[in-house]
């Protein structure tokens, strides 16, 4: 049966500025990405790539990826004012530009600084859609679609069986999940999609394994 689109899947979000993919996609893309981090950056560096580099400026696209690093979801009138609310917390910020024929025509890749050190790339897929494809190197499909479990552990048996097995004991269904790693027994991440919210308590235990380095509950985005 073919699905019944919606309201959304017809017109698109509400946004503000002139581009769903430009505007409303450059913001979530740093909204996931500053969730992800964690923490507001002191220094934030933003390459843009072949369609987001040409059209950013006019579209918005700066603002819109620097608010939403900053927090700022797709409805908030503060998007127009990101460089001036950057500049009242102290965050540094740069933009470079680039065409890569290699690379997704709206992709971003994005480096923050603070108490510790992120890579994250991301790419907008038309209609306010987003996905977070990299983070640190590692291969990810974040799109804010579910409550999303991103870890970063050291790299050794048993690791995908406790956290899952956790997931279990709090009667937690995986919809999606991947798992990638650098080198065996170095690095490795896990990306699991919910149904359902996750629980502080269960961010709790899931901290208390051994080997776990990095722990985000990344919530999913609103439509």
């Amino acid at each position: 049966m073919e699905k019944q689109k919606t309201l959304f899947d017809v017109i698109g979000p509400v946004i503000i500025g002139p581009s769903s993919s430009h505007t409303a996609g450059a913001v979530r893309i740093g909204y996931l990405a500053g969730k992800i981090f964690g923490e507001i950056p002191q220094k934030v560096k933003f390459r843009l790539y072949n369609s987001f580099a040409k059209t950013g400026k006019g579209h918005g696209t700066d603002k819109g990826l620097l608010g939403g690093v900053l927090g700022l979801d797709v409805d908030n009138e503060n998007i127009k004012k990101a460089f001036d609310y950057a500049r009242k917390l102290n965050v540094q910020y740069e933009f470079e530009y680039a065409n890569d024929h290699n690379r997704h025509p709206n992709s971003v890749d994005i480096h923050l600084e603070g108490s510790y050190k992120m890579d994250i790339t991301g790419v907008s897929l038309g209609a306010g859609e987003v996905c977070i494809t990299k983070i640190n190197g590692y291969k990810f499909n974040i799109n804010g679609d579910y409550d999303t479990l991103v870890l970063i552990y050291k790299d050794k048996p048993g690791m995908v069986y406790k956290v899952t097995a956790l997931l279990q004991n709090y009667n937690l269904n995986i919809a999606t999940m991947h798992c990638d790693r650098n080198a065996k027994g170095q690095e490795a991440s896990m990306g699991i999609c919910i149904d359902g919210s996750l629980p502080e308590s269960l961010l709790t235990s899931l901290a208390e394994i051994d080997g776990v380095y990095l722990i985000r509950n990344i919530e999913v985005l609103k439509k």
